[in-house]
């Protein structure tokens, strides 16, 4: 196979997988609608509804980015890129059809919603401390820099101490910069994980959008945004690998998830206040 169709078919598929999902989420919504509820998810198809969808699953696909570029990094090849775009295309869809089951059947799940934000961050704590490890690491030693970072390093390492014993089990192989080669099987399954863990705060957040757009246009455009942001990390897997490799994106990228985490902490203390309100 030459070079031309390896970097076409990944995407070809990328775009079939696309449409294939969209019709699994019509067929999945018909059937939430057969079970008895106050209002059924109307299948309309609003411009809106799939910019608002595609808007904001871009908007908070930073972790996903980079955790797919060093993915890719330690699994090249066309066949592990196909392994990676369906597994992470299904596990993203599997996260948005849980969330719709979920809203469509309980409304609202406080609770719920709690322990998936505060588990999504505490993740997002742990692979924030691998990205900035390896930023670390590119210091000179001795360094004003460094010291303050090693300061920093050293209580993001006694927070994830606490809760790395649980996260092991329940998301192993969660690091962002030291993932090791997996064969393809091994690799499509766990390609399956990765955006339903690192989205499940954002997933959690998409259900308050539910009572004020419509769910069908909206899960379309959570579909397109993956799809797209797939094949742009497709198009050029060398340089996306190599931009991943960075300091500076290591450093953002490690900032950007503790800035999530912590928004992620402060959204399921908010929903618990409302709750002992209300009761």
């Amino acid at each position: 196979m030459g070079k031309l169709e390896r970097q076409a078919l990944p995407i070809i598929l990328t775009i079939i997988t696309f449409f294939g999902l969209v019709g699994i989420l019509y067929l999945f919504i018909v059937a939430l609608n057969l079970f008895p509820h106050s209002e059924p998810i109307l299948l309309a198809l609003r411009k809106r509804d799939i910019l608002v969808g595609l808007t904001i699953y871009l908007k908070t696909s930073v972790d996903f980015a980079l955790f797919i570029g060093n993915l890719m990094a330690s699994n090249p090849g066309w066949k592990n890129r196909i392994a990676i775009e369906l597994g992470t295309a299904l596990g993203n869809a599997f996260g948005t059809f849980v969330v719709l089951a979920i809203w469509s059947f309980f409304k609202e799940v406080p609770i719920l919603m709690v322990l998936m934000v505060t588990l999504a961050s505490f993740v997002l704590l742990g692979m924030a401390q691998d990205s900035i490890e390896e930023f670390y690491e590119t210091l000179k030693t001795g360094t004003f820099v460094k010291k303050i970072f090693a300061v920093f390093l050293k209580g993001l390492v006694m927070i994830n101490s606490l809760t790395s014993p649980l996260l092991s089990k329940i998301v192993p192989h969660m690091k962002i910069t030291k993932i090791k080669p997996m064969p393809f099987i091994s690799l499509s399954i766990f390609s399956i994980s990765i955006p339903f863990i690192l989205g499940l705060d954002d997933f959690a957040g998409y259900i308050p959008l539910f009572s004020v757009i419509n769910v069908f246009g909206f899960a379309i455009g959570v579909f397109l945004g993956h799809m797209i942001l797939n094949i742009a990390l497709f198009i050029s897997p060398n340089k996306t690998v190599s931009l991943v490799r960075t300091p500076l994106v290591l450093i953002i990228g490690g900032m950007a998830f503790i800035a999530i985490a912590f928004w992620g902490f402060y959204e399921a203390l908010h929903i618990l206040k409302e709750l002992v309100i209300s009761n």
